[in-house]
């Protein structure tokens, strides 16, 4: 229902169309008591003061809401015109009534009349043919209020633009596309509570949009990562811009600065309500656990899961929150998954796929969360976390390796000693470059793991003649340079240089296979695989970097030594080139290798390659044979497999019995990719999801793999924003709300801020009543 201006609770700011009480007759008598020429002050002054009093121009049909707003308007050049085209007899086009069903074009040679063939095409759409007015019956009903915390639009006030674009810019707008899923939800509510009439009264719930303003400037500093300490300071600014919402102050004594975190806590939980639901609906589900550990050795899991619509076959990435650890082994980090799986209500028989993707946790894959769900989780499946390909080479598995750490001070030392260089050389410049690519904080406590860090240990390497000269002019005033000097000037530490240098690329683009969004999983299998066999083959035979350091090496004999000759590199002379050397440094160079590639193999097993690949030849269709004749034979070991993985959710004699059909409309969709098919057969209302209901579970359980870019960022956001917000939330307190918001949270225009402000305001109340009982 509409609110008049003198009614005082009507919506501020909004233009409304001409109220059927306002006739010509009237607009004719504002015009005579507003129509004083400007060169009288004394009755303009009259006039304006007489406008202040009320919320309404007349003239120009526009709500206000302050004498400041309204001495702004009174004087603005959009209310003088008009008045002027009153004092001249003409009607302005705000005031005056239009012919029947004519629009409000401003071209006056087109005249537009509503079309009643409209009604069947957009079936929300009602005319009222007294006021010539189009409304949509469904916004009318909802009154969804927008991020102004407003519910008025041109449909629910009534249009006379009589334009069919105008009504496809409607039904396709985010306002009424939340009216609509509003009236849903408000048709499912009244089903459930039928016969509980008291219950009906929180269907519809007026908001106040001072709440709504105030909650939405929270969920944008969220977002933002803006301090809550800046809270105040931001409404402050927008009452200064004449937000409407936040100068009415009606918003209650709980809508204050001081209690962000509450309403932060409101808005997660309406976030991770949407997560049940998912998880809920969802036939199969991943889980991701990525464990952290800052200077103080504090420990927290970041846990995320990968959900499957079967409504549209759509897969979803969500992050479930951020729980301290206390000290202890991999049981405490067990017991810490299985709670929030009870908490966010995950069924043990529905979990297919967990990954572990952290040192300790992957150290501890025999004897830890994998080991201790396996028994409740029949279905799952360990695997390295596909998404997060940057943690491939982690240096604390490769770090029992004694000179590796000896490698890592060395080259940190280096580091902190030259990256702020101020000299002429662009090698040295290249130090800082690298710490600000990688963003390799040099004042944190926290070790660096240099040895992983590619761009790190090219810098080193291309600045190495550069960085012997220096230390070697300082090494006369300086002990710390001294040992520099004799350390970078090693054979072991340049040709170890050169080992990284060999490695470390192949892990790099190991990972950007991992970043893709639509991974091609048939080449995980020999990509792996190949990887490995060259890891091997560098131990007998050393990688080229290692290979034309060897060859540019110069050879002097050493005077007084038989025997012993002298090595030079880059016009440098080596230092611990003696036999005995050579071969200590041939033991490391295997020793190094043989642990990177166990390490690769064990993240990556041969039971996990082989369902991978097994789900790839099956649901792939670029993986089948080119020719029809071909594909008879084809696929039948790795279906077996995967059946027999899978047999508790599978029937096997059907789904074999069903393959050879599947197998030839697979042929013919040759163009669809590994999710486009998977995506295809989980649907729940396509024909093939009803015709190989064995294979829609299987493409089911592989559509919920944690795998894609959307994975990688929020796992990567998860740490940026763990890190920088321990420094600002002691014990981690309101932290996982905060990170929710800002990994999680959809557009604003999107949110049901109604929803967390009942959530917020009723977490305040019974805050309120147990304070008072104690």
């Amino acid at each position: 229902m509409l609110q008049t201006a003198a009614e005082p609770g009507g919506w501020a700011g909004m233009k409304r169309p001409l109220s059927p009480s306002h006739s010509p007759e009237s607009a004719v008598q504002v015009a005579e008591e507003a129509s004083c020429p400007p060169s009288q002050p004394e009755q303009r002054m009259k006039r304006e003061k007489k406008h202040q009093s009320f919320t309404l121009c007349e003239v120009c049909n526009i709500q206000l809401n302050s004498a400041a707003q309204a001495q702004i308007h009174y004087n603005g050049k959009s209310h003088q015109k008009r008045l002027k085209q009153l004092n001249k007899g003409k009607m302005p086009a705000a005031q005056g009534k239009k012919p029947a069903g004519e629009t409000s074009n401003s071209n006056k040679k087109c005249k537009r009349y509503f079309n009643e063939h409209w009604k069947e095409e957009f079936t929300w759409l009602e005319f009222d043919y007294e006021r010539k007015l189009m409304f949509c019956i469904e916004c009318r009903q909802a009154l969804v209020k927008n991020k102004h915390g407003k519910a008025e639009n041109a449909f629910t006030v009534g249009t006379d633009n009589f334009q069919r674009h105008a009504l496809l810019r409607h039904v396709t707008s985010g306002a009424h596309r939340q009216a609509l899923a509003v009236n849903r939800e408000q048709l499912a509510f009244e089903t459930r509570v039928h016969g509980h009439p008291e219950l009906r009264s929180v269907i519809k719930v007026e908001v106040n949009p001072a709440k709504v303003a105030v909650l939405t400037t929270v969920y944008w500093m969220a977002k933002e990562e803006i301090p809550d300490e800046k809270c105040s300071s931001l409404l402050s600014f927008q009452k200064f811009n004449l937000c409407q919402a936040l100068l009415a102050s009606e918003h209650s004594e709980y809508y204050h600065p001081g209690s962000v975190r509450g309403m932060q806590a409101a808005i997660a939980k309406v976030l991770h309500n949407e997560d049940r639901h998912r998880i809920k609906a969802s036939p199969f589900i991943g889980l991701v656990v990525d464990e952290t550990v800052d200077v103080l050795e504090h420990r927290s899991l970041a846990m995320f899961t990968t959900t499957v619509s079967p409504c549209n076959g759509q897969t979803s990435t969500t992050f479930l929150g951020s729980f301290e650890l206390p000290t202890g082994e991999a049981s405490t980090v067990a017991g810490k998954v299985g709670e929030v799986m009870r908490s966010f209500g995950i069924p043990t028989m529905k979990l297919t796929w967990l990954s572990a993707d952290s040192a300790s946790l992957v150290a501890e894959r025999l004897s830890g969360v994998g080991t201790a769900l396996t028994p409740l989780c029949p279905l799952l499946t360990e695997v390295h976390c596909l998404s997060h390909g940057t943690s491939l080479l982690l240096a604390e598995s490769i770090s029992t390796i004694e000179y590796l750490q000896k490698y890592e001070t060395t080259v940190d030392a280096v580091y902190r000693l030259y990256s702020s260089f101020q000299g002429e050389g662009s090698s040295l410049q290249e130090l800082r470059r690298v710490l600000d690519l990688c963003e390799i904080d040099l004042g944190s406590p926290k070790a660096v793991h240099w040895t992983s860090i590619f761009p790190a240990v090219e810098a080193i390497d291309s600045s190495w003649p550069t960085l012997v000269l220096l230390l070697e002019s300082e090494a006369e005033r300086s002990p710390v340079a001294r040992g520099l000097c004799e350390e970078l000037k090693k054979f072991q530490f340049v040709a170890f240089t050169k080992i990284l240098l060999d490695v470390l690329p192949i892990f790099q683009k190991l990972s950007r296979f991992f970043q893709i969004e639509d991974f091609d999983l048939s080449i995980l299998k020999p990509i792996v695989s190949a990887t490995a066999t060259t890891l091997q083959a560098q131990q007998s035979t050393s990688g080229q970097n290692l290979r034309e350091f060897l060859s540019e090496m110069n050879q002097h004999p050493q005077d007084g030594r038989e025997g012993e000759s002298r090595l030079y590199y880059k016009g440098v002379e080596l230092a611990n080139c003696s036999q005995v050397h050579l071969k200590h440094f041939e033991h490391l160079k295997e020793s190094y290798l043989e642990r990177v590639r166990g390490n690769l193999l064990d993240r990556f097993p041969s039971s996990v390659l082989e369902a991978i690949s097994s789900f790839s030849a099956i649901f792939n269709p670029k993986c089948y044979p080119q020719s029809l004749e071909d594909i008879g034979s084809y696929g039948v070991s790795e279906l077996n497999f995967l059946l027999r993985v899978y047999s508790r959710v599978v029937v096997s004699e059907r789904a074999l019995s069903d393959f050879p059909l599947f197998k030839r409309i697979v042929f013919s969709l040759s163009q669809l990719s590994f999710k486009d098919l998977c995506v295809k057969l989980v649907y729940s209302s396509s024909e093939m999801h009803e015709l190989f209901p064995d294979f829609a579970v299987l493409a089911a359980i592989a559509l919920a793999l944690p795998l894609g870019s959307v994975l990688a960022e929020k796992i990567r956001r998860g740490r940026e924003l763990l890190r920088r917000g321990r420094s600002r939330h002691a014990k981690d307190e309101g932290l996982s709300d905060l990170m929710k918001i800002a990994i999680d949270g959809p557009a604003i225009s999107e949110f049901n801020f109604a929803l967390a402000i009942e959530y917020y305001e009723s977490m305040r109340e019974s805050g309120f009543i147990v304070a008072q009982v104690k």
